[in-house]
C-alpha cells in the first residue's frame, strides 16, 4: 500500500508551505525523512527527529536519526522503524523536526492509504505549494498558564505555629 502524506511547515504566517509526498508502507522513517528534506531543499545532513503525535499535536515518543541517548534510555531509529509500525488510520500524526540548531518543524499528516499506481516510482513528490523561507521561522515555547495558580494561596498561617504538630511528628 501507499501512504499520501502532508508535511506543513510551522512558519506562524499567512503564506502556507506544504508537500504532498507518496511513500510505500514498508519503506523506512528514514526514507520519510529523505522525501521531505528534498522536496523542501534541505540537503538531509543536519540531525533530524520525528515525533509520534496525537490529535492536537502533542510531541509524543522519538524516533531519532542517531542514537544519542544515554545509557537505558531506548529510542527508535529512523533507519530500523518501518513506517506503518508507527503511522496508521489510528495514528496518522507526526511531527518533524530537522536541524536542531534552526528548529525547521514540519507537521506530518496521513491523508489516505491508496493502491500502488503502475509505472510510479517511489517515494513520489505529487504537489508542491509555498517556497520555504531563507531562515527557519522563530519559535516561542512557553508553558501554559494555569488560571487559578498562586503559589501564596495555600491558607497556611505563617505566624500560627500551634497547627504545625512538632511535637507528634517529631522523630
Amino acid at each position: 500500500m501507499i501512504y499520501r502524506f502532508r508535511v506543513i511547515l510551522d512558519n506562524n504566517t499567512e503564506d502556507d508551505v506544504f508537500r504532498d509526498l507518496e511513500i510505500r508502507e514498508g519503506d523506512t522513517m528514514e526514507d520519510l525523512h529523505n522525501i521531505i528534506t528534498q522536496s523542501f531543499g534541505f540537503d538531509g545532513m543536519e540531525m533530524a527527529s520525528f515525533y509520534v503525535s496525537d490529535d492536537e499535536w502533542n510531541q509524543g515518543e522519538e524516533i531519532a536519526m542517531m542514537d544519542m541517548s544515554e545509557a537505558g534510555n531506548q529510542v527508535r531509529m529512523m533507519n530500523e522503524t518501518n513506517i506503518n509500525d508507527v503511522v496508521h488510520e489510528a495514528a496518522t500524526k507526526l511531527i518533524y523536526v530537522y536541524d536542531f540548531m534552526n528548529m525547521w518543524t514540519f507537521y506530518v499528516e496521513l491523508g489516505e492509504i491508496v493502491e500502488e499506481a503502475q509505472g510510479t516510482d517511489y517515494p513520489n513528490l505529487m504537489y508542491v505549494h509555498g517556497q520555504i523561507p531563507d531562515e527557519a521561522p522563530e519559535k516561542v515555547f512557553e508553558a501554559e498558564e494555569e488560571e487559578s495558580f498562586n503559589e501564596f494561596e495555600d491558607d497556611l498561617d505563617v505566624d500560627d505555629y500551634s497547627d504545625l504538630d512538632f511535637d507528634e511528628n517529631w522523630n
